[in-house]
């Protein structure tokens, strides 16, 4: 399996969905990117790593990491491999052994954020969901196959409310290709 590298570029919380916040990672040259729905207290921990304005030696994940690497000799490496019902799924492994563990894909950027654990996405994953990184764009697309059935749905009302009836129909789409999925 191929994979590609990727480095964390940001997190922010997204307008009127409380509870949800967005992640943006892209590959080594910032030419592509995903974007990935997490929840809010993961991604407030990733935003306490990247502007550092606390001391974290003392925060659990940092105190945690610092002990496994003490007692253990680890060479993890973080792989996202796919996508099931809306959400990346992750694993971490062990370069030597090469035992898997999943890893929820919010806790999976953490972990990688306060370990330096390189984080990896399978290449055709990538190129089936990522688009062009653009530094400073004002919008991100995001893959409707990423979106919660709830989003889908609050998408298609916004869709239809706007006469929209191209992009209702490809989320009505997204929402029955699920539905055969979960049978």
């Amino acid at each position: 399996m191929n994979k590609i590298r990727l480095k964390f570029k940001s997190v922010s919380d997204i307008v009127g969905s409380p509870g949800l916040s967005l992640l943006v990672l892209t590959d080594e040259g910032e030419k592509k990117q995903i974007t990935i729905i997490i929840d809010h207290p993961t991604a407030e921990q990733m935003k306490l790593r990247v502007t550092k304005e606390r001391d974290l030696e003392t925060s659990l994940p940092e105190v945690m990491w610092q002990l496994l690497t003490i007692h253990v000799d680890l060479r993890l490496e973080i792989l996202i491999n796919c996508i099931v019902g809306g959400q990346y799924k992750a694993i971490v492994y062990d370069q030597d052994t090469l035992t898997p563990a999943s890893i929820s894909i919010g806790d999976a950027v953490l972990l990688s954020l306060v370990g330096d654990v390189p984080l990896y996405i399978d290449e055709s994953l990538m190129y089936r969901q990522s688009v062009s990184y653009q530094e400073g764009s004002a919008g991100i697309a995001i893959p409707v196959n990423t979106l919660n059935v709830e989003m889908l749905e609050d998408a298609m009302k916004k869709a239809i409310e706007k006469e929209d009836y191209e992009l209702a129909s490809h989320l009505r789409d997204e929402m029955r290709r699920r539905k055969m999925e979960s049978r």
